[in-house]
């Protein structure tokens, strides 16, 4: 996979010129300013953490937040914003340092987590640990968003899917090539 950092306009590949994916990455990369919207023009899925925020004018996007980014389980979401909010592009977004990825290794974290802080008995958080832990784990960042992006695009044929990379250090969004 190549990730390619967005630090100019020029570097915005022809294909997403006059695009909401060209708005989103002016917005977060570029500083652009905001244009007012009254409808959503894209959606975004990425992950739920909480280190990560876009920069986007109101009513510009759907957002999805789930663990690790993952629009599984969430298709009928996916399904409303295009038919209902009409958008032709979605964004699918990981970013560096998931929490996503290894999560079987945080295992023990999680169940003494939810009997510490839910008040739950070890047996019931380690059967919940259990049953999700295999649905949101991801082995790489930027391969998940890459398959991600691959299985919304053979769902959704006439949709566009952009994976991308969010770089908590510097906020900035790469877009993820073969």
């Amino acid at each position: 996979m190549q990730i390619n950092k967005i630090t100019s306009i020029e570097q915005i590949p022809s294909c997403f010129l006059n695009s909401p994916i060209e708005e989103l990455i002016k917005y977060q990369n570029l500083g652009a300013e905001m244009k007012r919207f009254d409808t959503a023009q894209i959606l975004v899925g990425m992950c739920m953490d909480n280190r990560k925020q876009l920069r986007i004018p109101e009513n510009f996007a759907y957002i999805i937040r789930t663990g690790g980014g993952s629009l599984r389980h969430n298709e009928f979401k996916v399904s409303y914003a295009i038919a209902i909010g009409g958008v032709k592009y979605i964004a699918l977004i990981a970013h560096n340092n998931c929490g996503m990825v290894g999560l079987a290794s945080k295992k023990q974290q999680f169940i003494e987590g939810l009997c510490t802080m839910a008040n739950w008995d070890r047996q019931r958080a380690e059967e919940h640990f259990m049953n999700y832990a295999p649905i949101f784990e991801i082995d790489n960042e930027i391969d998940f968003a890459f398959n991600e992006a691959k299985r919304l695009s053979d769902k959704y044929p006439g949709i566009t899917v952009v994976p991308m990379l969010y770089t908590l250090e510097d906020n900035m969004l790469s877009l993820i090539n073969v």
